[in-house]
Formats: C-alpha cells, structure tokens, sequence
C-alpha cells in the first residue's frame, strides 16, 4: 500500500509522454492513488487515452479550461463516476509563441498578457471553485510554477508574470480553501523539456546552462517533481498549504557561480 491509497486524483494537463503531469500521475499511481484525465482537444485526447490505460484509469475527459462551460461539462462527467474526490493537479500554460522569444516589452500585447494569464493563472481558480463540491476534506490542490514567478529569465517574459499570478493564487487559494480542510500548493521546477516549454526561446541552452550550476550538477526529472506532488497531496504533507516547493536540484538557491 501506498501513502495515496483510497484516494481519487484528478489531473490536468497531460499532453504527451514528455509532460510533467505526466510524472506526477505515476508517482500517483505508484503509491495508490486512483486517477482521472482531462484533455485539451480531440488531438490531445489520442495521446492521453492510451496513458490513462497504461495507469489503470478509463477516465479521460475534455475540457478547455479557458471556457467555464467547458469546465463544468467536465466535472459533471466525472460526477457520474466520481461523487468525490481528494487531489486536483493543475499542470497547464500557455502563451502564445510570439511572446516568449526577445525582449519583453517588444513582445508582450494586450491579447498575449491576456491569454497568458488566463490559461496558465485563472485556470487554477476555476477548475477550483468548480470542484469545491466534490472535494472531501482534507483534500489537496497542486500547481507547477517556475523560477520566472520571481526572477527576469531570457524569453520567458509574460510566463514569468503569469506564474507570478498563479503563485499568488495558491496562497489567497489556501487561506480560502483551508476552512473546507483542503490544502492548495505549487511546485515550482526546475527547466524539463515539454510540449510546453518547447516554445520559450533559448531552452536547450537554458537546460545546459542550469545543470552546470546546480549544486546536484544535473536537471531535475519529471520522476522528482512528480513525488513532491505525490508528497504534497498525502496525509504526510498535512501541515503544508501556500507553499511554493522548489524542485529544481538547488538552482534557486545558487547566487553566484565561477569557473573553477
């Protein structure tokens, strides 16, 4: 048995094999916990089907977290299997191409702040307040983060303030949530190509550059992230909420570096 045994997780945002969602569903599944899947699109949907197999859940439904409706059409779906459930893992961003490659102020627009904000912050809230009626106390709600939420970073630009937003929604999240006995964290990781990351500028240098530096000198795995979040939603993490959680093999830590 696990430390998630009889617990249900739902999880948003696995996209493919290489997404940190990805990594936190089988540390999930490792230790007990059963699954459900949500996915963006009918493309998406053939990728995650065969995933959610593999990890013993028939569970897969749509939902495009940019549209309540769409949100609410997902969790009465999962009402029908599901009448409660104990952890919601938020792992999904995005902005638009053009606004993660040069200078931020000759990147950023009004339309790209926005969506940016909308998908990779708002969503959070909103696949929150929508499942409040069917999380059980003692629940937990999980988000991914990045160094950019507090730190200027080479093309990461309007992400970066985005995550800013998304890290301040999980401790306005957990003080409102924590009368219902739900615990609301983020993880912020350390760089892993994904489907997601593959759209900022410069990542394989930023992947070489950081495993030089780190004091672990490597990057971190989905595998890594993927058990803090295991942690983070047990009954081992009970006393946790608001917390930002870095994984990231001691980067955010490192001030200064010198060739040796």
């Amino acid at each position: 048995m696990g430390f998630l045994t009889g617990k249900r997780a739902l999880i948003c945002g696995v996209a493919n094999k290489y997404s940190i969602a990805l990594g936190v569903a089988k540390a999930m599944h490792r230790q007990g916990a059963e699954l459900a899947f949500t996915f963006q699109s009918e493309r998406l949907k053939e990728n995650v089907e065969p995933i959610a197999k593999e990890l013993g859940s028939d569970i897969v439904l749509p939902c495009e977290v940019a549209d309540d409706a769409s949100i609410d059409a997902m969790y009465a779906l999962l009402a029908k299997r599901w009448d409660k459930f104990d952890i919601l893992v938020h792992s999904i961003a995005y902005a638009p191409a053009d606004q993660l490659k040069g200078r931020y102020l000759d990147c950023v627009t009004r339309e790209g702040f926005r969506i940016s904000h909308d998908v990779s912050s708002y969503s959070f809230a909103a696949l929150a307040k929508a499942a409040r009626p069917m999380l059980r106390p003692n629940g937990a709600l999980v988000t991914m983060s990045y160094l950019g939420a507090v730190k200027s970073l080479p093309n990461y630009n309007v992400m970066g303030v985005a995550k800013a937003s998304l890290e301040a929604n999980v401790r306005f999240m957990a003080f409102d949530l924590g009368a219902d006995g739900v615990r609301v964290n983020a993880i912020s990781a350390g760089p892993i190509k994904t489907l997601a990351s593959s759209g900022v500028g410069g990542l394989r240098k930023m992947l070489d550059y950081v495993k030089t530096v780190t004091p672990l000198k490597r990057n971190v795995t989905q595998e890594e992230v993927g058990n803090t979040a295991a942690f983070l939603c047990s009954d081992l993490a009970s006393g946790i909420t608001g917390e930002i959680v870095y994984v990231d093999c001691g980067y955010s830590q490192v001030g200064m570096t010198l060739d040796e």
